[in-house]
């Protein structure tokens, strides 16, 4: 049986001025009602929020509309993927405990009605980036995030806002030459017999055919909200500004 896959990424809650961030709610949250009613699975490749710190017993405000979105998402029977980005500093168990979502910290490979996917966010994947795999190492690290959470959550959410700025920064400025590193990485992939290999972390939306396959790259929800739709055996990229 045939399902009805979306994809979402890099929305990055939280990072633009507050009249910004209220529309781009509200697409989001009219786009998880939507998603309830016209998807079976939910993919979210990374960065939903600008930067996501989660102490055992205390989450950052605001965005609650989000949040029972997707609660409301899970106690529909959608599944929700949640792949970690380089603005997902800590995550604990609030995504899973909260809206039963699956959690991956590296890409994967699945198969969707009958295709090969190779999904993951991006980061760290292109082979001139070692500034920046040595930081999602120190980020990613247990004894760092303990040391971290010690740290009064007024405090540390402020600092990994911060940090999470730097991070964007860094992503844009770098200079990855003319070549796509992504596409490169994803044409590997693809001659290992992947139908699709779908990113996000660019910022720039892609589809791009290699052979037999495709390499999708989810842009971001910055200046265009978009999904990506995978139905039957067709793939599509669904501008949110033109959505009904």
């Amino acid at each position: 049986m045939n399902k009805t896959y979306f994809f979402i990424s890099d929305i990055h809650l939280g990072l633009q001025k507050k009249e910004v961030e209220v529309k781009k709610e509200k697409i989001l949250v009219d786009f998880l009602k939507y998603a309830q009613m016209n998807c079976d699975e939910l993919f979210i490749v990374g960065d939903l929020f600008d930067y996501w710190f989660e102490y055992k017993r205390v989450y950052q405000k605001g965005y609650y509309r989000t949040l029972t979105a997707l609660k409301d998402l899970s106690e529909a029977g959608i599944k929700i993927h949640y792949f970690i980005g380089n603005h997902d500093f800590l995550h604990r168990d609030f995504f899973e405990t909260e809206f039963g979502a699956k959690m991956y910290y590296s890409p994967v490979s699945v198969e969707l009605n009958g295709k090969k996917f190779f999904i993951g966010h991006g980061d760290g994947l292109v082979e001139n980036d070692t500034g920046y795999n040595i930081l999602k190492w120190v980020m990613r690290n247990r004894l760092f995030q303990w040391l971290y959470s010690l740290i009064h959550p007024d405090w540390g959410i402020g600092l990994a806002s911060r940090t999470s700025k730097s991070s964007r920064d860094y992503t844009e400025k770098k200079e990855y030459g003319e070549v796509d590193g992504l596409f490169e990485f994803a044409k590997k992939k693809i001659d290992e017999g992947f139908d699709y290999v779908i990113f996000g972390h660019l910022h720039k939306r892609i589809l791009e055919d290699y052979k037999s396959g495709n390499y999708i790259n989810l842009g971001s929800w910055l200046n265009k909200p978009c999904y990506g739709s995978f139905t039957e055996q067709n793939y599509e990229i669904v501008n949110l500004n033109d959505h009904n």
